[in-house]
């Protein structure tokens, strides 16, 4: 049987279809959801997840009518059938991580966690050394605080906020930044240091260590997920042997049993 797209008055056969995806760049993402479809295959989801989680969907877009939520779905170019096995896919998705990596999460978490930490920290940037100098010595000595001399003299936004800036994690810091923090006891102050163009006086004001509640955990399945999802992309997009069989997706080494 010969495969074949109907695109108004454009009849195009399986070849054009290959060629259009690799055209518009549409090829990584179809190998990607095949991937994932041939991963997910053998995944049993039970009818009334699948329902609860439909009703969920429209909930949370406030379309409580069906009514509203056939108009939603015409609008979307889409049916309830389809919608319905979309979040059956999620469901299947959600479940192969869990299956795949739940019983890894806790030894990861614990590879990760200094990366996932929080902090909270005060920060002045200025590019004369001299004013630096001053400004750390009237901080140190409690004739300013560092809110106040933020907000006079630093030379970014976080003068608005009297220099205080977090939660944010050590992970997305600069490293010179990410280091002394780190090492810091709380209320620590640092004396001016170069970073790029810019003197920074530093102190740190909390520290906010991770845990593996349920939104971290389901943070760390999606990267595990995503990093054997590039894998095996790799290995689909690697030269195949004309004799060797077509392979597109191997579970995990160490898939739980």
């Amino acid at each position: 049987m010969t495969t074949t797209l109907q695109i108004g008055d454009r009849t195009l056969n399986a070849k054009a279809i290959v060629e259009l995806a690799h055209k518009y760049q549409l090829m990584p993402q179809l190998i990607r959801e095949v991937i994932i479809d041939d991963a997910i295959a053998n995944i049993k989801i039970e009818p009334a997840a699948i329902e609860t989680a439909c009703q969920n969907f429209f909930i949370q877009r406030q379309l409580l009518q069906s009514e509203a939520q056939e108009l939603w779905l015409q609008q979307q170019g889409t049916s309830r059938e389809q919608l319905q096995e979309k979040i059956a896919r999620d469901l299947k998705i959600r479940a192969f991580k869990r299956q795949t990596w739940g019983r890894q999460l806790q030894s990861y978490f614990l590879k990760r966690k200094s990366q996932l930490d929080r902090v909270v920290y005060s920060l002045i940037r200025i590019q004369d050394v001299g004013i630096a100098q001053e400004l750390y010595f009237r901080i140190q000595a409690g004739e300013a605080t560092f809110a106040e001399v933020a907000r006079e003299y630093s030379q970014g936004p976080e003068a608005q906020t009297g220099g205080l800036v977090g939660p944010v994690e050590l992970v997305n810091l600069a490293p010179d930044i990410a280091e002394l923090l780190d090492k810091s006891q709380i209320q620590q102050l640092w004396p001016p240091f170069q970073l790029g163009n810019w003197l920074i006086i530093l102190r740190l004001e909390q520290k906010l260590p991770a845990q593996l509640n349920d939104i971290t955990q389901q943070r760390l399945l999606d990267e595990l997920f995503n990093h054997w999802l590039q894998q095996e992309i790799a290995k689909a997009n690697q030269p195949r042997s004309p004799k060797a069989p077509l392979s597109v997706v191997s579970q995990p080494a160490f898939m739980a049993s």
